[in-house]
């Protein structure tokens, strides 16, 4: 971990600790195409229980689906399924898993950036040049995607 002046002072330091964020960004592309499909799945299974109503809106309720998928995931763990699969995790700038609060609040900067392509285009770029591998919402929030620490 790095010294508590830096603002990510208690995540691991990318220099020292470079296996942490090592293969992240396809990672996380392999993690967002499984949590992809996965919404997209639990989305028709729950439009019986919209008498399919939702169809008529249906790229909204999509969304919704995949907003709550996202927040209560990462709030339980501090990763998707499909992060879970790749063996990555987020966490904050003090190196805690995520709470309800902040997980909610990166769902939500990743669902607006995923709504306009330059911040889309943006969060690759610093994914695959910084670092920490961050995207712009972890950016927005301190937070950072590592390689899931090996349990005691």
């Amino acid at each position: 971990m790095t010294d508590q002046h830096d603002p990510y002072w208690g995540l691991p330091d990318p220099v020292l600790h470079a296996e942490f964020y090592e293969d992240v960004p396809s990672k996380r592309l392999v993690a967002w195409v499984v949590d992809t499909v996965l919404v997209i799945l639990l989305s028709l299974l729950a439009l019986p229980f919209t008498a399919f109503a939702a169809v008529f809106v249906l790229p909204l309720f999509v969304a919704l689906v995949g907003f709550v998928y996202r927040t209560v995931t990462l709030a339980r763990g501090s990763a998707t399924w499909g992060m879970r699969l790749m063996a990555i995790e987020l966490r904050n700038a003090r190196g805690e898993r995520l709470d309800t609060r902040t997980a909610a609040l990166h769902t939500l900067f990743y669902s607006l950036s995923m709504t306009f392509v330059l911040p889309q285009v943006a969060s690759i770029v610093l994914m695959l040049t910084g670092a920490r591998a961050q995207g712009l919402h972890d950016l927005m929030l301190g937070t950072a995607a590592i390689n899931r620490p090996a349990r005691n």
